[in-house]
C-alpha cells in the first residue's frame, strides 16, 4: 500500500482504523452484504425459472424485469465501486499482480458472447459483425483482467456485465413482451428463460466478484470467491433436485387423489379363502387411483396393473443380477490375479454400464423374447433390466471388496481360515455396505427405464378392472421338467414408465378425468416408487454398517 497523507498529515491509514468494529470493516460489511444479495438474486432467478412467479409480475408497481435489472445495475456498480476502491489504496487490500488467466480466458469468452449479440443482433451487421464485434468485446476483457491488478481485473469485467445486463431490462430493451427467434435455430426465446438465466449468470460473477473484495483480494480473496462459486453452485443443484420433486408433487397431488374417499365401507370389497372358509373385507378407503386399473369405461382411471408390474420387473432384475453380480466381484477380488483378464473385464464392464437403454431393449427383443414364446413377457423385461443392472453390481462389489483391508484377510488366514470362509466371513461383510450402494444406484437407474420395457414387455394399457400380474399365484409343479411353471411370467403387462408414454401421447385420463393430470399424478407415482426403493437400499446400507461395526 502506498501511504497515502491527508492536509493534516495524518495518513489515509489511520483513517481505515475508524472504520473498524470489532474486527470487521465497515467496507467487509458492505462485501459481505453484496454477496448476500448476489445470493439472493440467485435464487430469485432460479425461483423464475420453476415459475414460482412470472417475468410478467410486478413489484411495488415496478415490472419485475425492471426491478431485477435495477438490483442488477446496483449490486454491478458496488462491485466497479470496490475495484475503484481499492486501486485508489481507500481499501486495505493485497491484490496481485492480475487477476489470473483463468479469469481472463473466462471473461474473454463471456464478453465475445456479448459483443456478437449486440454487433449481429442489435446493429445488424450479421455473422461478419459478430466476429468482429465479439473480437473487439473479448479482447478488450481480456486487457482490463490481466494488465491492471488484480482488484481491477477481478472487479471491472463483472461489474460491467452486470451494469450493462441491468440497463438492458431497465431501458425496456427486454422487456415481458420480447421475444427473438434467431434466424435457423427454429426456436423463439421469451423473458421468462431469457431474463432468470442471465440474472443467475451475473448473480454468480457478482457473488464471485464480492467474495474476492471480501477477502482482501489476493491468495485469501481468491480462496473465498471459490468457495462462494462452489457453495452457490452445490446450493443451486440442492435447490433443483428439491424443486423438481416439488414441482412434480404440486402437479401430481390432484390427480392421485382424484375419487379418494375415507370412510367406513367405502373401499373396494376383497374375498380371502382360508381353510375352506370365504372372507370378504370392505377396505374402509377408496383410493381409485391406486386401486383400479386403466379402462375406457372407467369413472376414474387408476394404475394399479403398472404398479405392479414395475415393482415385479425391478424385484425380478435384482434378483438375477445381484446373486451372479456378487459372485462375479468375489472372483475378480479374491481368486482371479491381476492381469489382462481382469483388465479387460474391467473395460467391458464399465463399457456395458454405460451403454443406452435402447441397446438392452434390442437385444432382449432380438434375444430373448424369440426364446419365450415370440412374445413380449414379464420374464423377459425382468431379464433385459437384470443385464443393465449387472455390470454396476461387478463394478461396485469389486471395487468395495479391494477397498477392504488387506490385514482382515492376513489376520484371518493367521487363524487357520480357509480362504472361502475368509471371504464369507471377513471380506463380504466388510464390503456389503459397499455393494449394497451400488444395488441403490442401478435399481435407480432401471426403475425408470422405458425403451427395454417398450421392448420387451409392454403390453395393452387398457387392463380391465384392477387386473395385476400374480406371480406369487402363478407357480404351478407339474411332474414332467422344468417342473415348475408360471404363465404369469410369460405374460406381457404394464409398468408405470411406460404407461406415462402410452397414456400421455394418446391423451387419456377418463371420462370425468383430467388427461394432465393424470400423466402427473402417475408421474409421482412413479417418483413414489423409485424414492421408496431408494429408501430400502438405504435402510439396507445402514443396516450393514451398523452391524459391521458393532
Amino acid at each position: 500500500m502506498s501511504g497515502l497523507t491527508g492536509d493534516d498529515g495524518e495518513s489515509v491509514a489511520d483513517d481505515r482504523d475508524t472504520l473498524v468494529r470489532e474486527g470487521t470493516s465497515v467496507p467487509e460489511l458492505i462485501a459481505a452484504a453484496t454477496v448476500g444479495l448476489s445470493a439472493l438474486l440467485f435464487a430469485l432467478a432460479l425461483a423464475a425459472h420453476f415459475e414460482l412467479f412470472a417475468m410478467t409480475d410486478s413489484v411495488a408497481g415496478v415490472p419485475m424485469v425492471t426491478a431485477l435489472g435495477a438490483l442488477l445495475g446496483l449490486l454491478g456498480a458496488i462491485i466497479v465501486g470496490f475495484g475503484v476502491a481499492s486501486r485508489l489504496d481507500y481499501l486495505p487490500t493485497e491484490p496481485q499482480a492480475d487477476a489470473g488467466l483463468v479469469a481472463a480466458t473466462a471473461f474473454s469468452a463471456i464478453w465475445f458472447v456479448v459483443g456478437g449479440l449486440v454487433g449481429s443482433q442489435t446493429f445488424g451487421l450479421g455473422l461478419v459483425g459478430w466476429l468482429l464485434a465479439g473480437l473487439v468485446a473479448a479482447g478488450l476483457a481480456f486487457a482490463a483482467t490481466v494488465v491492471p491488478r488484480e482488484d481491477i481485473g477481478s472487479t471491472v469485467p463483472a461489474g460491467a456485465l452486470a451494469l450493462f445486463a441491468g440497463l438492458v431490462f431497465v431501458t425496456g430493451t427486454i422487456g415481458p413482451d420480447w421475444s427473438w427467434a434467431p434466424g435457423g435455430l427454429r426456436a423463439t426465446f421469451f423473458p421468462r428463460f431469457v431474463v432468470p438465466t442471465v440474472v443467475m449468470f451475473c448473480a454468480l460473477l457478482l457473488g464471485w466478484s464480492a467474495a474476492k473484495a471480501y477477502g482482501g483480494f489476493g491468495a485469501r480473496g481468491r480462496h473465498v470467491g471459490a468457495h462462494v462459486l462452489i457453495y452457490l453452485n452445490a446450493l443451486a443443484i440442492i435447490a433443483v433436485l428439491f424443486g423438481l420433486v416439488a414441482f412434480v408433487v404440486a402437479k401430481g397431488f390432484p390427480g392421485l387423489f382424484q375419487g379418494f374417499t375415507l370412510g367406513a365401507g367405502t373401499g373396494p370389497e376383497t374375498t380371502i379363502a382360508l381353510f375352506g372358509f370365504s372372507y370378504t373385507i370392505v377396505w374402509p378407503v377408496s383410493w381409485p387411483f391406486l386401486m383400479n386399473g386403466v379402462s375406457l369405461l372407467a369413472e376414474v382411471d387408476g394404475v394399479l396393473p403398472a404398479i405392479a408390474g414395475t415393482v415385479w420387473l425391478v424385484v425380478g432384475a435384482v434378483l438375477f443380477a445381484v446373486p451372479l453380480g456378487v459372485g462375479a466381484a468375489i472372483f475378480l477380488s479374491e481368486y482371479a490375479d491381476e492381469g489382462r483378464f481382469t483388465e479387460l473385464v474391467e473395460i467391458a464392464t464399465n463399457g456395458l454400464w454405460s451403454t443406452p437403454s435402447i441397446v438392452y431393449g434390442l437385444f432382449g427383443y432380438a434375444f430373448l423374447i424369440p426364446r419365450f414364446g415370440d412374445q413380449k413377457s414379464l420374464l423377459s423385461g425382468m431379464l433385459t433390466l437384470g443385464f443393465m443392472l449387472l455390470p454396476l453390481v461387478v463394478i461396485t462389489g469389486r471395487e468395495a471388496m479391494l477397498s477392504v483391508p488387506d490385514e482382515y484377510r492376513d489376520a484371518s488366514a493367521a487363524l487357520g481360515v480357509s480362504k472361502w470362509e475368509t471371504v464369507r466371513s471377513v471380506v463380504l461383510p466388510a464390503a456389503m455396505p459397499g455393494v449394497v450402494t451400488g444395488i441403490i444406484l442401478g435399481v435407480g437407474r432401471i426403475a425408470g427405464e422405458t425403451a427395454p420395457i417398450l421392448l420387451t414387455m409392454a403390453g395393452g394399457t387398457f387392463l380391465p378392472g384392477s387386473q395385476t400380474v400374480d406371480v406369487l399365484g402363478g407357480f404351478e409343479f407339474t411332474s414332467a421338467p422344468p417342473f415348475v411353471t408360471n404363465p404369469e411370467l410369460l405374460q406381457a403387462t404394464s409398468a408405470l414408465p411406460y404407461q406415462v408414454y402410452a397414456l400421455v401421447t394418446a391423451g387419456v385420463g377418463g371420462p370425468l378425468g383430467n388427461p394432465e393430470n393424470f400423466a402427473w399424478g402417475l408421474t409421482l407415482v412413479l417418483l413414489a416408487i423409485v424414492l421408496t426403493f431408494y429408501a430400502i437400499g438405504i435402510a439396507t446400507r445402514h443396516y450393514f454398517r451398523k452391524k459391521l461395526h458393532q
